[in-house]
């Protein structure tokens, strides 16, 4: 095992940051996420939920982002493998985007539990 390098951890960073910019700039759903993710941030701060509401919102954000970001590490491989539809990418390319379709799925349940109290009451 190396020994711990502060060069290396920046180094990590910067490439994580790359994957974001990246991220961003090819996919149109990675754009309609950060959106999203600045409502939710906004409508967390004006409606003053409470931390563990914060917990929960963090939590399903960073999920989508998540999500997003493995489907298109899958579908910038498998289109790397061929540009050609074949079956058994095409298969892994739609099971990577059901797993973003979960998690904003679940997201928004999240949402509505967070803030329908706080806009209703």
């Amino acid at each position: 095992m190396r020994p711990f390098s502060f060069r290396r951890r920046i180094a990590s960073f910067s490439h994580a940051f790359r994957g974001a910019v990246t991220l961003v700039r090819t996919q149109q759903n990675a754009r309609i996420h950060l959106a999203a993710t600045v409502v939710v941030s906004g409508a967390g701060i004006i409606c003053r939920i409470s931390p563990t509401e914060w917990a929960l919102v963090t939590f399903a954000v960073a999920l989508v982002w998540m999500g997003e970001a493995l489907n298109t590490a899958v579908e910038f491989l498998a289109d790397e493998i061929s540009e050609q539809h074949r079956e058994r990418l095409g298969r892994a390319k739609d099971v990577a985007a059901l797993g973003v379709l979960a998690a904003a799925i679940g997201a928004v349940l999240i949402g509505a539990i967070v803030f329908l109290p706080h806009l209703l009451g």
